[in-house]
């Protein structure tokens, strides 16, 4: 039996790890996952902003749980097919912002720039935190930088 759950135990991080497959996508993974993360976003604008936060809170621990696993599985500190990553960096981002088609827009945009040109402390993070939690915070971090480009714009726009 023990040997059945550890298979469905890693069946289960690679489909969370992959975003549900985006990361196998042949051009772009990274984009195709911050697009799942667009999804995600808009089933958690269903719910009141407690269970927005809540739910990304749950994004980021079964990704830091789904990515470690995979990571090992592939021996790799990073495996390109892991995407969760950018669905939690696309979603935290976009959820931050009003909305509108225009600022999610920007937001998705933001967020991959940031999370592909990584700046400090995002490439800090990226060097220096290792398995799952790194997979993980260093998006965390673009979405920061992405969220602290946008957000302010946003606020004084809507005046």
């Amino acid at each position: 039996m023990s040997r059945l759950v550890h298979r469905v135990k890693q069946g289960l991080a690679h489909t969370l790890a992959l975003s549900f497959g985006a990361g196998l996508s042949p051009v772009w993974p990274g984009t195709v996952g911050a697009a799942v993360g667009l999804l995600c976003a808009v089933l958690l604008r269903t719910v009141p902003p407690a269970g927005q936060v809540a739910g990304l809170v749950l994004m980021l621990m079964i990704g830091i749980w789904a990515s470690a696993i995979v990571a090992r599985a592939c021996r790799e500190d990073d495996p390109q097919c892991v995407v969760i990553d950018e669905s939690f960096g696309a979603a935290a981002t976009v959820l931050a912002l009003p909305p509108e088609p225009l600022w999610w827009a920007l937001g998705f945009v933001a967020f991959r720039f940031f999370d592909i040109v990584k700046p400090f402390p995002v490439n800090w993070v990226q060097d220096h935190v290792k398995g799952g939690t790194g997979i993980m915070l260093d998006d965390a971090a673009a979405a920061l930088y992405a969220i602290a480009v946008l957000w302010p714009v946003s606020r004084l726009l809507a005046v």
